[in-house]
């Protein structure tokens, strides 16, 4: 499967907001964004005017980044959103919440989105004490998500557990790092998202 390589901290000067791709990083100095806060290229520091189709793109291009989606990934599942009851952007983000590399990395099990998708992939997690490695594969409520009991001792989760402990807590799940589990108790809302993005222009976007 494609999946893109090269350095992300480009992604959040693009958008012009912090994205929060590399983790603890993100949060120090060393943060590309705090010390080049504007787009890259040569071009990066212009002014352009900015058009409804590109705003609509720009919020699109945002959340495609913070989960890590491919674009084809992205519009089928908010294809699956549409077919949905309810209203289409809160059940677009919940659906994008509930893959199990955002899981994993929303528990405290990795530290950061892309190091989730790596942890699934290298067969660390376990769902309902079944191994699973994909990292698009969707959770639903009363699920059980669980590192393997080998891969708990690893140096790298007890690192992004204490990373987990200075984030704010989110209500739609539990988790218990002192086992390597957690479990899932409600959907997640769009308040619980906290990400500052315009889902309108998204869902205008692909309703065009």
């Amino acid at each position: 499967m494609a999946r893109y390589t090269g350095p992300v901290c480009r992604f959040c000067r693009r958008e012009g907001t912090k994205l929060f791709l590399k983790g603890e990083r993100c949060m120090t100095d060393k943060c590309a964004f705090e010390r080049k806060g504007y787009a890259p290229g040569q071009h990066g520091q212009r002014r352009a005017k900015v058009s409804e189709y590109g705003s609509q793109l720009r919020e699109k291009q945002k959340v495609k980044r913070v989960y890590g989606v491919l674009e084809r990934q992205f519009r089928l599942t908010f294809k699956r959103s549409v077919a949905e009851r309810g209203v289409t952007s809160d059940i677009f983000f919940r659906n994008l919440e509930l893959r199990l590399d955002n899981v994993v990395y929303r528990m405290g099990f990795a530290r950061s989105r892309n190091e989730g998708r790596q942890v699934v992939r290298h067969n660390h997690v376990l769902i309902n004490g079944k191994r699973c490695n994909i990292p698009s594969a969707r959770l639903k409520i009363g699920d059980v998500v669980a590192l393997a009991e080998k891969s708990s001792k690893k140096t790298q989760f007890q690192l992004a557990g204490e990373l987990f402990a200075r984030r704010l807590g989110l209500q739609w799940f539990q988790v218990d790092h002192a086992k390597g589990t957690g479990k899932i108790v409600s959907n997640p809302t769009r308040d619980d998202i906290q990400l500052p993005v315009k889902e309108r222009l998204i869902v205008e976007l692909y309703s065009k």
